[in-house]
């Protein structure tokens, strides 16, 4: 998975996350960087830089912008 997170670093995407309280969300997050099975990332839903589990990743989808 990580070097799957590795190619998404500088681009948005759509991400389902499995919350420590096991909630799932699904959140539209900025990634910055991927090391040690963390993904720091900035997070529009909290509107606030977030540091993810590699783990508790559940999917990942890219965000594709349109012109226009």
């Amino acid at each position: 998975m990580e070097k799957q997170m590795l190619r998404y670093v500088g681009q948005q995407v759509e991400i389902i996350y499995l919350g420590n309280n096991g909630s799932m969300t699904q959140r539209r997050i900025a990634i910055r960087s991927v090391e040690r099975g963390r993904v720091k990332a900035f997070c529009f839903q909290r509107q606030a830089p977030r540091v993810f589990k590699l783990e508790n990743i559940l999917a990942v989808q890219q965000v594709v912008r349109h012109a226009g």
